[in-house]
Order: structure tokens, then C-alpha cells, then sequence
């Protein structure tokens, strides 16, 4: 049986949404960025690749990965659009993953795109009605609505919800938002995002064109007397205490990696940068889908047949910094090896591309230090987590 491995990962540099580099770059692009670089670091021919599978979300039912395929010349190669909230290109590299094992397929490249500058608005029509009524914008829920757990607010819903069930402080939160944006900066400064990064031409609102590198959303002015007087975003709710500054970033980005099995990478001669060692889904009820993330490291743990100690290196997104406070909390994970170069609160969290930028983060880190085990989680809609497991 074929391990799959991992012979490539990019990503394209995070943007600030609706106001960044990549405020006028659509979905499309990013995809057409990744795919063929991904491929081009890889070191195959891209006549040899079996599939594309990249996640995506709020584009409306298309499928962007048959689309980047066509593109970027490569007509022979069938594309697979995977949605699973925030999770969605964790899940495609799981996919990905699951086709080698099963030597079904040989070369599989995978990952997410998200574009939220430019995801269209959706209209439905409303139930009951003769008329054509429609009512815009409208997004599909996540899941069945109810009073603690609102489909159109994750502060209350993720943030608020795992803060208090997890007796989680503001000012813990406020802590942790800014280490994420220090580690961020540093990161960037140190230059560790240089190799995985592909960088792209965007046109920006005044007509010109940058090539965009480098993550927009970190702030380097942060400090925790800044993050303490930010206003919370929801006054009217007691103790309420999710605030812009312990929350994820609203992003662009894509990224992808190119998965083979062990035996086409050691015939190839290809430089296989990690593992996949295990995945793993979960899911709560909707209330508690930001503890979703530390049922799900359990569970992918047990799968792989490690424990919290044999990890060394974490990504946990912040979709909330709450999210891997909670986590830590339940596994009794240092927190000091979570997160290393940042997440949600400071890069940001493109959402149908979080997953992939989170695993490709964690192979270039284990391999400056040498190598090691890796855990990738988060928490997604609907109550839901995932997570994959790395071995460099």
C-alpha cells in the first residue's frame, strides 16, 4: 500500500478582503496561480496528474479546480470542487490523500481558493409566497438555526459559545491575538513565508499593478492596550467579550500541494517534503463548533496512534483565539508550539484556503527545524472540525 506524500505546497500571499492587494483579483486567478506552480515544484509533467481538488466556497455551485485545470493547459485533467466550511482544503488533501492510498490515482493536486472581494451575492426567493419575492444577499446556513447558535454569526456562535463553555477570559483572548500578531511580524520579517510563498500581479483600485508577496493582514502596531479597547461586538450581550481584535481576519488567498504516493516519488526521484500520516472529521452540535477543533485532534491522534506529546508543532486556526485556547486547554498542549508564524487573528483566514496554507506553513517549519510530527486543526460551520497529521 503507497503512503501519500507531499512533493509540493504554495500559496499565494494573504490579502486584507475588499480593501487589499487582492480586492480586485478573482477566485479564477487565484487558482491559476497555484495549480501550476504547485505542479512546477513538484518536478512532474503535468500530463501525469490524475486529478485537481481544491475546496471552495460562496461561489454559487461552480467548480474551480476543472476550471484552473482548463486554464493552465492541462484539458486532460478533471477537477473536483470539496466544501467543508472552514475545513474544505483540509479535506481535499485528505481526499487527495485516500485516492493514493488506494492506488487509484498517482499524482493529486490539492488545496483551496477563496475569494471573498469577489464572491457573488445569492438570491433565493422566499418560501410561501406566490410572487416572485426575492430577498438578497443570502448565503445557505451552515446548519438549522436556533437561538445560541445563529448561522450569519460566528462571534456568537464559535467565538462566544467556546469562551464561555471553556471559562476563557477576554484578556487571555486579547493575549493570545497578540503573540499570533508578533509571531506574524516576525515571521515575515525573518523572511520564513519567502519559499512557500508564489508571488502574483494584482491589479489594485487606482489602475496599477503590484506583485503581491507578502501577507497584508498582520498589524504591527498591536499591543494589548490596543486590542483591550476595542469595542466588543455584541454590548447587548452580558459579559460578551468577542471583539475585530480576537477574531479572524476576513481574507483572499489560495493554496495547494501536490500529493504522490511514496513509491511514484522515490521512481520519480521527487523530494517529498512530508507525510500524511492521518485525517480525521468530527462534529457537535452547532453551539459548540468551536470546541469542535479539540474533539477532532483527539480523534486524529488516536488514528495515527500518537500522542500530544510526540507532536511537535501545532496549527490550530484561530478562527477565534478562543478556538485554540479551548483546544490547548482539553489536550494540555504547550501552547508555545501553537501557532508559530501566526493564524487566523493576525495572517488571517481565507477560508476555503486555511487548511492548505496551515499545512503548507507547518512543512517548511519542520523542515527548518529538522523535522518532527505536525498537526493541522480547526474548527468549521455547522459544528464541525478536521484535522491531518504530518511527519517530516
Amino acid at each position: 500500500m503507497a503512503k501519500p506524500v507531499i512533493v509540493s505546497a504554495v500559496r499565494t500571499a494573504i490579502g486584507r478582503s475588499f480593501k487589499g492587494a487582492l480586492a480586485n483579483v478573482p477566485s479564477e486567478t487565484l487558482a491559476t496561480t497555484v495549480l501550476p506552480e504547485a505542479v512546477r515544484r513538484a518536478g512532474i509533467d503535468p500530463a501525469v496528474v490524475d486529478d485537481v481538488i481544491l475546496a471552495e466556497l460562496n461561489y454559487g455551485g461552480g467548480d474551480l479546480a476543472r476550471y484552473a485545470a482548463v486554464a493552465c493547459g492541462m484539458e486532460t485533467v478533471p477537477g473536483q470542487a470539496v466544501n467543508r466550511h472552514c475545513t474544505g482544503s483540509l479535506t481535499a488533501i485528505a481526499n487527495g490523500a485516500a485516492h493514493i492510498v488506494a492506488e487509484m490515482e498517482r499524482v493529486i493536486v490539492a488545496g483551496g481558493v477563496q475569494s471573498l472581494s469577489t464572491a457573488p451575492l445569492m438570491k433565493w426567493r422566499v418560501p410561501g409566497k406566490a410572487e416572485l419575492e426575492f430577498v438578497e444577499p443570502w448565503m445557505p446556513p451552515s446548519h438549522p438555526e436556533t437561538p445560541d447558535a445563529p448561522t450569519m454569526d460566528m462571534s456568537i456562535t464559535v467565538g462566544w459559545n467556546t469562551a464561555k463553555k471553556a471559562g476563557i477570559s477576554r484578556a487571555e483572548m486579547d493575549a493570545w491575538a497578540l503573540r499570533s500578531h508578533q509571531r506574524a511580524i516576525a515571521a515575515i520579517d525573518a523572511g520564513k513565508f519567502v519559499d512557500e510563498i508564489v508571488p502574483l500581479e494584482a491589479q489594485q483600485f487606482d489602475g496599477s499593478v503590484v506583485d503581491f508577496a507578502v501577507d497584508e493582514f498582520p498589524r504591527r502596531g498591536t499591543t494589548l492596550e490596543r486590542l483591550a479597547a476595542l469595542p466588543v461586538l455584541h454590548p447587548e450581550i452580558d459579559g460578551f467579550s468577542i471583539t475585530a481584535g480576537n477574531s479572524s481576519g476576513i481574507n483572499d488567498a489560495a493554496a495547494a500541494v501536490t500529493l504522490v504516493g511514496d513509491d511514484f516519488a522515490a521512481a520519480e526521484g521527487l523530494e517529498v517534503l512530508g507525510t500524511v500520516r492521518a485525517w480525521a472529521n468530527a462534529a457537535m452540535t452547532p453551539a459548540d463548533n468551536g470546541l469542535a477543533a479539540g474533539k477532532v485532534i483527539g480523534k486524529v491522534l488516536d488514528r495515527a496512534g500518537l500522542k500530544v506529546s510526540d507532536v511537535a508543532l501545532w496549527e490550530i486556526n484561530e478562527a477565534f483565539a478562543s478556538v485554540p485556547i479551548a483546544a490547548c486547554r482539553e489536550h494540555g498542549i504547550d501552547e508555545e508550539l501553537v501557532n508559530f508564524s501566526g493564524s487566523g487573528c493576525s495572517l488571517g483566514h481565507p477560508i476555503s484556503a486555511s487548511g492548505a496554507r496551515m499545512v503548507t506553513t507547518l512543512l517548511y517549519e519542520l523542515r527548518r527545524r529538522g523535522g518532527g510530527i505536525g498537526v493541522a486543526a480547526m474548527c468549521a460551520g455547522g459544528g464541525q472540525g478536521g484535522a491531518l497529521v504530518l511527519e517530516v
